[in-house]
């Protein structure tokens, strides 16, 4: 196994400093390059990689070492990386910001450690000159085992403001590895929870990848950003690629039958919040994988026998959902058949009685609405009775990260016991349903993509 993948980590002082668009842009660009670039993210964001695998052709992954763990970044990363010639890391919020009082964990700095990877610091220099070397300075020295190998310099204002800067940054002894302009047409649009996904988007989102990529291509050294990757070493440890096992070709049933069952994934503009590993665990654990779009489709896919439905933004879709009631009613029977059912955050919004008034499933005797209020950040989880997903006691890290809240009626028993920002239960546990407002990423606990398949199966 090859562990010297080239490798760059794009990270920023701050967040809004332009990392995902020179990210993306330097994707895109090394791509039209001929090369193939394995496109990863820092942290728990799912919409990043979507303009990611726009730029690359490939699968946008993440590496989360809060949800998953310091030893599985390596493997992850290397899985994703597979048959390429280099990759490209987008970070996330400031260089050094982790998990809250957790120190660096999940940082983007302590990713770039466990990757041995290089890191290209972008600068939003709009406001300053000759400050711009003491911020540098500071980023550079902080922690000695990060490698800042590169500045590029984003939102710079004329060729007298790049000579200052460049000046400046002179006696910090780290190139200039980038000057970016302005660039109105890169942009990309934002709403409550951050960037407007790739999948509500696409030919807007088409257009701003390649503005972005030819941004990248005019205003940064390509040739200077390739060879910084290459001086990566291999990953410590002798880290192997992670794998979700092989994929099964046959299971029988008790009368010697295969039994494949069918596992349908909610995806479409409205349910755009899934990690890729998890769909590749469950066709690893035996299962057909198979998408539907609840926008669109009015029957589930035939033969379904698990139902699985991310995050994403119902909010925003709430009428349209609303009004595919026979999907509705499709899914609401298949709940209540003792299948099981996964759903996160959206999906859990989308099993209850109604979202801001308009019908949903009623799988849930809840009712969801918006709020003003932001919920964001990671969670340490514990399982509190079994379900279709773990049993009793597993515990899994999350993430939450929303602008609603769900009013529950009496009956289901709660899916998760939580610890911090407060102890509290939170989700439902009913029948086969398993519904909570937590993220997880299932490569942390494998078992739990072959726990649901196998409930496939047998109910």
């Amino acid at each position: 196994m090859v562990t010297s993948v080239p490798r760059l980590v794009i990270a920023a002082p701050s967040s809004g400093s332009g990392k995902t668009t020179v990210a993306t842009g330097l994707m895109a660009a090394l791509t039209g390059r001929g090369l193939a670039v394995s496109p990863h993210k820092v942290g728990p964001d799912y919409i990043d990689p979507g303009y990611h695998a726009l730029a690359t052709g490939r699968v946008g992954r993440n590496l989360d070492a809060y949800l998953c763990g310091p030893e599985l970044v390596g493997p992850l990363f290397l899985h994703g990386a597979r048959g390429c010639d280099i990759a490209v890391v987008e970070g996330v919020m400031g260089l050094y910001d982790g998990a809250a009082g957790e120190g660096e964990l999940a940082s983007t700095a302590h990713v770039a450690k466990l990757l041995r990877a290089p890191v290209v610091l972008v600068v939003d220099a709009s406001s300053q000159s000759r400050s711009v070397a003491a911020l540098v300075h500071g980023f550079v020295t902080w922690d000695p085992e990060v490698r800042v190998g590169g500045v590029i310099l984003n939102k710079v204002a004329s060729d007298r403001h790049e000579g200052l800067l460049r000046e400046a940054l002179d006696s910090v002894g780290v190139p200039v590895l980038g000057v970016l302009r302005r660039a109105p047409q890169v942009d990309t649009p934002s709403r409550h929870l951050g960037l407007v996904p790739v999948a509500e988007r696409r030919a807007a989102a088409v257009d701003a990848v390649a503005a972005m990529a030819a941004q990248v291509a005019a205003g940064c050294d390509l040739d200077g950003l390739e060879m910084l990757a290459r001086s990566a070493g291999p990953l410590p440890g002798g880290s192997a690629a992670w794998t979700p096992g092989p994929v099964p070709t046959h299971h029988p049933t008790r009368s010697g039958r295969k039994l494949t069952p069918r596992v349908a994934v909610a995806g479409g503009a409205a349910f755009t919040f899934s990690y890729a590993e998890h769909t590749e665990l469950l066709a690893a654990a035996g299962a057909e994988v198979v998408t539907f779009d609840p926008l669109r489709d009015e029957e589930l896919p035939e033969g379904t026998r698990g139902l699985v439905i991310g995050g994403g933004f119902p909010e925003v879709y709430a009428d349209e959902l609303s009004a595919n009631e026979p999907l509705r009613k499709a899914v609401a029977e298949l709940a209540l058949s003792g299948a099981p059912v996964a759903a996160e955050c959206a999906g859990l919004l989308y099993l209850c009685r109604e979202l801001d008034g308009k019908p949903m499933c009623g799988v849930l005797d809840a009712s969801a609405r918006m709020t003003g209020r932001l919920t964001l950040g990671y969670r340490d989880a514990v399982a509190v009775g079994d379900s279709v997903l773990a049993g009793a006691g597993t515990r899994m890290r999350g993430h939450e990260f929303h602008r609603t809240v769900v009013e529950p009626g009496a009956g289901p028993a709660p899916a998760w016991g939580v610890r911090a920002p407060e102890r509290r239960v939170e989700g439902f546990v009913q029948r086969g349903v398993h519904a909570s407002y937590l993220h997880t990423h299932w490569a942390s606990e494998p078992g739990v993509a072959r726990r649901f398949v196998e409930r496939c199966r047998t109910s």
